[in-house]
């Protein structure tokens, strides 16, 4: 049975993802509440969609802290105050301490413009495109203290065409991005996520779902494009 689990939100840019987070709610695909919204950049475009949708948002600048440990004390204390269960980094630029990531174990989510573990870091698009694989596309993991190598709950892939740049795949990885992200906080809300070692059990998951055709790129004969 589904919730509406409490959620904060940590976003440095745009804002994209809460967005696509913001309309899932509101046409009832997911039963979360958006308790805060917070942004390390004053200028962030995601502040002007919380306000936009009446959401509690705030700045919390990482400039003017003695350490990482000291802002993510600050953060951590927020989001507690909040009452946030679960923390959803939608473009954070900064890498979580120890300390944020204890403080709300198994209990925060990310979405990574790749599929983990590959190219993990910054513009993992970009990477994709030099590196010539075919297959390119994003992932939603919980944080652990390594960078994009947490449990993977969900993944969207997309074909890389010969033509493509960094902009062009990201515009498509960026389609799925919006597509997958509310779906795996909404199994979480619905407490279907249990995370067995590297892996994350759903609850009630069709192992056929996915059936037995490949994708392949460029396409053969036959096969499914």
């Amino acid at each position: 049975m589904s919730r509406k689990v409490p959620i904060g939100v940590l976003l440095s840019g745009g804002g994209t993802n809460l967005q696509a987070i913001i309309d899932a709610i509101e046409q009832d695909r997911l039963d979360a509440e958006i308790r805060t919204v917070v942004s390390n950049r004053a200028n962030a475009y995601g502040l002007t969609r919380a306000g936009n949708h009446n959401i509690p948002a705030t700045v919390i600048d990482h400039r003017g802290h003695a350490s990482r440990e000291a802002y993510d004390q600050v953060l951590v204390e927020h989001l507690q105050r909040q009452g946030v269960e679960l923390v959803v980094l939608a473009g954070f630029m900064r890498l979580l301490s120890s300390f944020f990531v204890q403080s709300f174990p198994d209990r925060i989510m990310n979405i990574h413009p790749a599929l983990s573990p590959s190219f993990a870091g910054l513009h993992g698009q970009r990477q994709a495109v030099e590196y010539g694989v075919r297959f390119a596309g994003c992932t939603v993991h919980f944080v652990t203290e390594g960078c994009d190598e947490g449990p993977v709950i969900i993944q969207a892939v997309v074909p890389v065409r010969p033509d493509d740049t960094e902009e062009t795949l990201a515009q498509r990885i960026l389609v799925q991005e919006h597509r997958i992200y509310p779906h795996a906080i909404q199994l979480y809300s619905e407490g279907r996520l249990a995370i067995e070692g590297r892996k994350v059990r759903v609850t009630g998951e069709d192992g056929d779902a996915a059936g037995e055709s490949a994708l392949v790129n460029p396409p053969m004969p036959g096969t499914v494009r």
